[in-house]
């Protein structure tokens, strides 16, 4: 969204260096297919501000700030300030300091719920995935599963002075987490997320499966937790795969054909790793922004919509 430069910004136009997070946006604003989401979300935004209220912001820049708290981990409030503080977001947004007006955090709040109202964060998912298969990279054979905890603040320094009612406590290892799990299904070649479910982080992994599953797989790759004798009779067949990891019968070793296999099997799934990565490593989402189930829910389809065009975009733009 190139704007003319003025003077307010004309220091930061002749500097020297181009920092980390300038060229990450330079990349984002190639690969994301801005018109597609504009058209998308378009019709349940409003047309004019209340009567005898300030103006609705333009529904482009809204949705720029949308993306950069994402890509950021910056809350409402912190992303109003970061409109102040940070140049290379405040251009990426399409807004010059002195001359546009900076939109403030109530209103950076009501656009998400416009979305979360109207389910678009799925619908964001579903159109980006689109806009990749437009662009070849579709979905090919084999789909690896698997899940991952998200943490959930513990305390209860808050308003209602209780933890979250809607997340739970689960143990993995030695240690114990307090959140929800987000369950994906990733294409085995492209490794981007087709598929997204959530649930409180007590559910097990192996009982969200059919939803991760596109229907057309020819292999499917996971690890211990998904082992269920039934679901593997049922994909058995000429031409199918079970990729899911061999678990040693009670009070037995694994036998070392097993283990050459689940070897194999770890070489394919380690892929399932990098959406994680994406989301918790490159876009710093490490805890649970808000209370409740649904709204984490619809932050994470939008992060995985973004991830996925993160993971592909020397691709996208070869």
């Amino acid at each position: 969204m190139a704007k003319q430069i003025t003077f307010a910004s004309l220091a930061h136009a002749t500097k020297k260096k181009v920092t980390r997070r300038e060229k990450f946006l330079a990349v984002m604003e190639a690969v994301v297919p801005w018109s597609r989401l504009l058209a998308l979300i378009e019709p349940h935004y409003p047309k004019m501000g209340s009567k005898g209220g300030r103006p609705v912001m333009p529904l482009a820049v809204m949705l720029r700030i949308y993306c950069l708290q994402q890509w950021c981990a910056v809350s409402d409030p912190m992303a109003e300030e970061s409109l102040y503080d940070s140049d290379a977001m405040r251009r990426f947004a399409g807004l010059e300091l002195g001359d546009d007006r900076i939109p403030d955090e109530t209103t950076i709040l009501n656009f998400r719920h416009l979305l979360e109202r109207h389910a678009l964060p799925e619908a964001i998912f579903a159109e980006v995935n689109a806009h990749l298969a437009e662009n070849g990279i579709a979905l090919r054979s084999g789909t690896l599963v698997d899940a991952t905890i998200i943490d959930a603040p513990s305390s209860t320094k808050n308003k209602a002075g209780t933890r979250d009612p809607e997340m739970t406590s689960t143990k993995k290892g030695n240690d114990w987490y307090f959140g929800m799990k987000a369950h994906v299904g990733v294409d085995a070649d492209s490794g981007i997320v087709h598929s997204l479910e959530t649930s409180t982080a007590k559910v097990h992994d192996s009982r969200v499966w059919d939803e991760l599953l596109h229907g057309e797989e020819t292999s499917v790759w996971a690890d211990k937790a998904y082992v269920n004798a039934e679901r593997e009779e049922a994909f058995t067949g000429p031409d199918k795969f079970w990729g899911v990891m061999r678990k040693a019968p009670k009070g037995d070793d694994l036998h070392p054909i097993d283990e050459q296999i689940n070897h194999l099997i770890a070489k394919v799934r380690s892929k399932v790793e990098h959406p994680f990565r994406v989301l918790k490593r490159q876009f710093g989402y490490i805890k649970t922004r808000y209370r409740g189930l649904a709204k984490n829910r619809a932050q994470l389809f939008s992060l995985f919509a973004l991830g996925n065009l993160y993971l592909v975009r020397r691709r996208l733009m070869a």
